[in-house]
């Protein structure tokens, strides 16, 4: 970990990554369509799903052969690895989608794969994401980097729960980031059967929605808690009932802790605790 990277958690306001936030979940759209294109689509969608690298400090594909397409957040980067070494590089800042995507196209044909721009996206981006044309040189460095040091922790944290509930049957999926909501998770399920009514636990960050205009933790029971009746909330956290019933920690509540890394690990800790006690005890 850089530790003037990490120092960037408490000196950047959350309320700064809006921009940030927008303009790295539309590129990493560039990472799920070379996927999609190129990788068998499975049934729960997560072929096109994409995981944290430390290394590269951004986010990666599955494999496809000895091939990865990767996002470094900072600068904004798109990298083609082979053998876990980076052989093409394409800088995003200054550069326009369109560029983007006959740069990924024109790599992908040369080491053998399908193009990316043959995939369909299944779903629709948020507005001020689709509203992206251009990857604009005003992009904050601070923030961009601020950005994935909030993925960065999200991904430590969850790997930890991950290897803490290994023993629950059947158990915690591996942490992956979504690029449809560009959040990052894992589903710890307790018990098997039909998905909508087995119960689990997501567990995840996500960097911002149209519901928090920050990047929060979440730790959300399924089938949904009724909200009449709620154990007490794990600080610095509190219940979210509108829409659906988790617990969430925001950025600025963890910040305000003076101690973000300490409390987002006790937060995630504690409050799978909470939310596993009511989920398994209703």
């Amino acid at each position: 970990m850089n530790n003037s990277n990490s120092k960037l958690l408490s000196q950047v306001a959350p309320s700064d990554l809006v921009h940030a936030r927008a303009i790295t979940h539309r590129a990493v759209q560039h990472l799920t369509g070379l996927a999609r294109a190129n990788i068998e689509a499975k049934p729960d969608d997560s072929h096109s799903n994409l995981g944290w690298d430390s290394a590269i400090g951004g986010l990666r594909t599955h494999a496809m052969g000895d091939v990865v397409m990767a996002l470094k957040f900072s600068p904004l980067t798109l990298m083609i690895l082979k053998n876990d070494t980076a052989v093409e590089e394409f800088p995003l800042q200054s550069k326009t989608v369109a560029q983007a995507v006959e740069w990924t196209d024109q790599v992908a044909v040369s080491m053998g794969l399908s193009a990316a721009s043959t995939a369909t996206i299944p779903y629709d981006l948020p507005d001020d994401v689709a509203a992206i044309s251009r990857y604009e040189t005003e992009i904050g460095a601070e923030q961009i980097t601020a950005l994935s040091e909030w993925f960065r922790l999200a991904a430590g944290v969850l790997e930890t729960l991950v290897a803490a509930e290994a023993g629950q049957k059947p158990g915690p999926s591996p942490v992956r980031c979504w690029p449809h909501h560009f959040d990052i998770a894992t589903y710890v399920a307790l018990e098997e059967g039909d998905p909508e009514t087995a119960r689990g636990i997501g567990v995840g960050m996500s960097p911002g929605d149209e519901g928090h205009s920050e990047p929060y933790f979440y730790i959300n029971p399924w089938p949904h808690l009724d909200k009449a009746s709620l154990p007490p909330a794990t600080k610095p956290g509190y219940w979210h009932v509108e829409g659906y019933v988790g617990l969430v920690a925001t950025a600025t509540s963890l910040q305000a802790t003076g101690f973000i890394e300490g409390t987002t690990s006790d937060f995630i800790t504690y409050g799978f605790k909470t939310a596993l006690d009511a989920r398994c005890g209703d």
